[in-house]
């Protein structure tokens, strides 16, 4: 397990009332969230749409959270400006969506919001090794990129061990972030692999009591 005291925890707003999202957006706050989690897809490197930098520019004047931004697009380089403009605190892109990926992670910088690397279940960890002097936190996708909903890839715990090894053999202070099929039956194994940030979607946004659930969440990961 993380030698971190507080599990922190992301809220996914895939998984929310779009017709109510402000709402949703305060009562997370409210509950004890420390991060509010975009997924934001374009129809080519995954086949749905969801949401652009207006929601998060709608999101920013309404919460003290930082907005965690997941861009699973290709050529992310286009978007980085429009989500920084927007209030974005950090952003994450994947490996597999530009050549460029160190240059794509300065220019998150530049903004002088964090830049994060995603992971996806088909690549290798051993692709991250060359830009931990960029990145504040790694997301490790625990299901196939795309669709909420889904459950949990079995080896994504493998994966994290690797993923959390590196980081200490590198020495850094790397968030690790799981995403995709978090639940109360693995959040304790995520935890144990070694992950600091837990994006919650269904699992949170289905309750009808968010105060108690994250709670709940932050006991069942030990923290």
């Amino acid at each position: 397990m993380s030698g971190r005291s507080r599990a922190l925890i992301a809220a996914s707003l895939l998984a929310a009332d779009f017709t109510n999202l402000g709402e949703e957006v305060r009562a997370v706050e409210s509950a004890g969230a420390d991060w509010i989690h975009f997924d934001i897809t374009d129809g080519h490197f995954v086949e749905n749409l969801t949401m652009g930098p207006l929601v998060v520019e709608a999101i920013r004047p309404i919460t003290k959270l930082a907005l965690d931004v997941h861009l699973m697009i290709e050529d992310p380089a286009r978007f980085i400006k429009p989500f920084a403009r927007a209030g974005a605190d950090s952003i994450s892109v994947h490996v597999e969506t530009t050549r460029h990926l160190i240059r794509v992670l300065e220019m998150i910088r530049a903004h002088n919001i964090k830049a994060g690397v995603v992971l996806s279940p088909a690549i290798g960890p051993e692709q991250l090794k060359w830009v931990l002097d960029y990145v504040s936190h790694i997301l490790v996708l625990t299901v196939s990129p795309g669709f909420g909903g889904q459950r949990l890839l079995p080896h994504s715990y493998d994966r994290i061990r690797m993923v959390a090894a590196m980081v200490r053999d590198h020495g850094s202070d790397i968030l690790i972030q799981a995403d995709g099929g978090v639940n109360l039956t693995t959040i304790a194994p995520l935890a144990d692999a070694g992950v600091d940030v837990f994006t919650l979607g269904s699992a949170l946004f289905s309750s009808d009591d968010y105060g108690a659930m994250i709670p709940r969440f932050r006991k069942e990961a030990g923290r």
